[in-house]
């Protein structure tokens, strides 16, 4: 028999690696159930009837959760003890949501024209994830994590978009975090994969390279994999 905490989800998705760092900061047992994305289960469907998306968390009585910023909520207060990652002041914890919603909305993709723009496409694309990532720069100015003093909910949101512009950067011969402009970020992302268990949950680098120029040409592939 397997945990009585399942997760599927898929290793390609950074939706899905961000429950997995989440499950793991708080010291939870849990069974990770691989979805075939181009193939999924009937467990899958039954469990996310109206997405059809990976991550779903499936919790001791068969209840199913999913979208990935909401997983990371029923964590927190799923289970209390251990490592918190919402803050208790109400204003910082609207402020961590903001700013997870910012990440989904606009740092999921935006790298992509960039990576594969041309000429005054591509310059305005490098333009408007350069200043997508001042604002979260500043968010780090006076702070050792995203979090405050340890790492929280907004630090395991963003991970995943942060390891994955290295990626972006490499298949589009460019560079967009640069180091002189975001040292705080730059920072930010070696100490963040210097945590145990964090790296542990990310596919290889080479791996997550092949998997995305694979599917470079079929966005709508990307669709089953988002939060």
């Amino acid at each position: 028999m397997g945990r009585e905490i399942r997760l599927l989800g898929s290793r390609m998705s950074l939706f899905c690696v961000r429950v997995e760092w989440a499950l793991r900061l708080k010291g939870v047992e849990y069974e990770y159930v691989p979805e075939d994305l181009r193939n999924k289960s009937d467990l899958l469907l039954k469990s996310n009837p109206v997405h059809k998306k990976v991550p779903v968390l499936l919790v001791e009585d068969g209840r199913a959760i999913a979208e990935s910023l909401v997983i990371l909520e029923y964590i927190d207060e799923r289970w209390k003890g251990g490592h918190k990652l919402l803050p208790e002041d109400p204003y910082d914890r609207a402020q961590a949501r903001f700013w997870a919603l910012f990440a989904d909305s606009k740092c999921s993709m935006a790298p992509w024209a960039a990576c594969i723009g041309e000429g005054e496409d591509k310059a305005k694309a490098m333009e408007v994830v350069s200043e997508m990532f001042d604002l979260l720069e500043k968010q780090l100015q006076g702070k050792e994590w995203f979090g405050g003093d340890e790492i929280g909910y907004l630090d395991v949101a963003l991970g995943g978009f942060l390891y994955y512009v290295g990626v972006v950067e490499e298949i589009g011969e460019v560079k967009i975090l640069e180091e002189k402009r975001f040292p705080l970020l730059n920072e930010w992302v070696r100490k963040f994969l210097e945590v145990p268990g964090i790296r542990e949950c990310l596919p290889p680098r080479d791996t997550l390279v092949d998997h995305l120029k694979a599917y470079l040409g079929h966005a709508p592939s990307l669709e089953a994999s988002r939060p």
